[in-house]
Order: C-alpha cells, then structure tokens, then sequence
C-alpha cells in the first residue's frame, strides 16, 4: 500500500523539498506524499530517532529522503543545515515550514519566558530557516515556501502565546511575498483547525475531556480534521497549479472560525467524510480513548 494522493504521480520528480518538524504529525504526513510524488525529501527536526522512523518508512515505500538533525531556533544549526543539503542535493525547490507547537494555557498564567519560547519556536524560528533559504538559494532560483500557521481568526483564547507568534507568521509571509516576488519565489501559508495528529497527545491530562469531547462539536463540520487533508493542501501550493498564489492562506479548518454560536446553532452530523489519504497514519492515542 503507498500514498493515495490526489496529485499526479510525477509532479515533483527531480526537485528537493525540506520539511521542518519531519519526523511526526504534518510533517511526517507531508514528507511521505512529497515523497510519494516524486520529490526527494529532506527532513529536518530535533530528535534523531523520529527522523530516521520516518526516513527509513519513506525508503520502504521507495521513495527519496535525507535527514538532518537541526533546531530551528538556532541560527548557526540552521545555516550549516541548509548549507548541507545544498552539497547533498544541490539546491532547495520547496521549503515546508512546519515545525512548531504550543501548550494550552489560559494568557494570564504565561511566564515571559514560556511566551518567548512558543514565539522563538512558532516565529522566530520559520523566519530563520526561510530567511536562510531564501539568500542561499532561492533568490537566485526561486521556489516555493509554505508557512504554518494555525486556526488564529478572530483570537485563540488559552493559546494567545501561539496566537500571536502565528499571527506574526501571517504578516510575514504576506510581506515576503511581495519582497521576494522579483526572484520567482511564492511565499504562503497554510492554517490546519483541530487535527487528528500526534501533536494533540503532547497536551497536559487535564486538557484530554476538552479534546475529546467538545472540539468536534464547535466545528460546522463536527469532526477532526486529519494529516492528510492539511498535506493536500501544502503539496497543493507547491505546485505549479499555485504558481499565481503568493501571499495567501488556505484553511483547513472545517469551517471552525465561521460558527458563530449567536446566530447559528451548529447541528450533530456525520456526513462530512475525512481524505484517508496517508497509508501510514495512526489516530493518536487521546482520541483512542
């Protein structure tokens, strides 16, 4: 069994794609069908033995992988990372900004520190690694980068640390777009809603009642959403097909930031259907419970 992609089997053959946080969740979703389409894919991330869980589930189903330990928020690390997979492959056609991540907590409670931390990781860190690529490769070249944000429309109450590195996400990929148009490179973002990944078992215990029995129902589409439809999506803009799109944002968010419990109530329903396309995908364990 291999990836059921929507996108022709060959659409990247020959190009070099880095996607950041490669070793679980969207990254390792979104490296298999980039993979799986032809691309050879350098993954990149802190923890060694994810990434080689996943380079070595890439190279069984026959598909093209590198792998690179590296932590975002370092700008030397990041710069020797780049500089290596650029005398591994040659050059850079894609960037997948994705590592990142948050915790749940109300804004109040933040320490400085902890809000640094979520920025630095969230912001400072995709700035750095597209920064990076972009004067060491794709200025000269152009390419295509995908920035990931998150569901942050109209505020994120209990996750305002992440809401805001996010946020700045937003604007700097809308101004990139417009800097870097002149060298043929595509700036976007992508903001998944509530997915079924294996981010959501990184929350605390006293967070797993929320997850497991409200979210779903304050989304018009009352379910998760899965790796695969953020994945489409992200391959999507890094195609020849987005070649008109810079600047923009594409949510895969089941329509969660359009219910507006004052006009509307939101009704039970199964008939929205999840894209089963990752053969490897395994539910994470909070939901399994």
């Amino acid at each position: 069994m291999s990836y059921r992609s929507v996108f022709a089997a060959d659409l990247f053959e020959g190009q070099v794609i880095i996607v950041t946080g490669g070793g679980s969740g969207i990254g390792r979703c979104t490296a298999h069908e980039l993979a799986e389409l032809g691309a050879t894919v350098a993954i990149v991330g802190r923890n060694v033995e994810k990434l080689v869980t996943v380079e070595q589930e890439i190279l069984a189903d026959g598909g093209k992988v590198s792998t690179h330990v590296c932590d975002i928020r370092d700008e030397s690390t990041v710069i020797a990372t780049i500089e290596a997979i650029l005398a591994q492959h040659g050059k850079i056609d894609g960037l997948v900004n994705n590592a990142g991540g948050q915790y749940r907590a109300e804004l109040k409670t933040i320490s400085t520190k902890g809000f640094e931390a979520v920025i630095r990781n969230n912001l400072t860190g995709g700035f750095i690694f597209m920064r990076e690529v972009y004067n060491r490769w794709m200025e000269a070249h152009g390419g295509s980068i995908v920035n990931m944000i998150a569901d942050i429309w109209h505020g994120w109450p209990n996750f305002a640390h992440s809401a805001a590195s996010r946020g700045g996400m937003h604007t700097l990929t809308e101004s990139a777009a417009c800097e870097w148009a002149v060298s043929g490179t595509r700036v976007n973002t992508v903001a998944p809603g509530t997915i079924a990944s294996s981010g959501l078992d990184t929350y605390e215990t006293k967070d797993h009642a929320y997850i497991q029995r409200e979210i779903a129902q304050e989304v018009p589409l009352q379910r998760f959403g899965n790796e695969a439809e953020v994945s489409a999506a992200i391959v999507f803009l890094l195609s020849p097909a987005a070649s008109y799109i810079t600047g923009s944002c594409i949510r895969i968010d089941g329509g969660g930031p359009n219910a507006r419990r004052m006009w509307w109530k939101l009704e039970p329903s199964d008939r929205s259907k999840p894209f089963d396309g990752f053969h490897r995908a395994k539910l994470p364990d909070i939901l399994n419970t």
